[in-house]
């Protein structure tokens, strides 16, 4: 039985540079669309490598997904979307003001982690975090590598004791 926050949840898109940040926290947001951007992520998964959010508006503040492609439609017509346009994140007046915050006191980025549709509707999960330098990527690599080997080593002594 999956999860209820799995529940009726199909996976689009996630994104790969997610090992680059540490992430410290997660918000669900949708996203405004078009009808053939819809229709082109149900048949083919959008590129999330280089996308990132960005707030920003005078009389209101509002959060726009950035640099995320949407491959076009491919039975689309004249009317059909372009790939790497800007998309407006549909989120609470106290989650953007909390994402601003993050982005200007402490210095924050926002990025999409992963892409996937709920109950029919597009939905974004943002993490919010700080980037990686290269020391804390090798230390990550190192512990993976060491769980890999221990995970090896344990499905070794099953199998003999079998």
């Amino acid at each position: 039985m999956k999860p209820k926050a799995q529940e009726g949840e199909k996976l689009i898109a996630s994104n790969p540079a997610r090992g680059d940040y540490f992430i410290e926290e997660v918000v669900e947001a949708g996203i405004v669309l078009t009808g053939t951007e819809v229709k082109s992520l149900r048949s083919q998964s959008p590129n999330l490598r280089d996308a990132f959010v960005e707030i920003h508006g005078k009389p209101r503040i509002e959060a726009y997904l950035l640099h995320v492609h949407v491959a076009p439609y491919s039975h689309g017509n004249i009317w059909n979307h372009l790939p790497e346009r800007k998309r407006k994140l549909l989120l609470h007046r106290h989650q953007i003001d909390k994402l601003f915050g993050a982005i200007i006191q402490k210095g924050c980025t926002i990025i999409p982690l992963r892409m996937y549709f709920k109950e029919g509707r597009v939905k974004v999960e943002l993490g919010v975090g700080k980037g990686k330098k290269k020391h804390d990527k090798r230390q990550d690599i190192k512990k993976k590598s060491a769980q890999k080997e221990i995970d090896q080593v344990m499905k070794k002594t099953r199998r003999s004791d079998d």
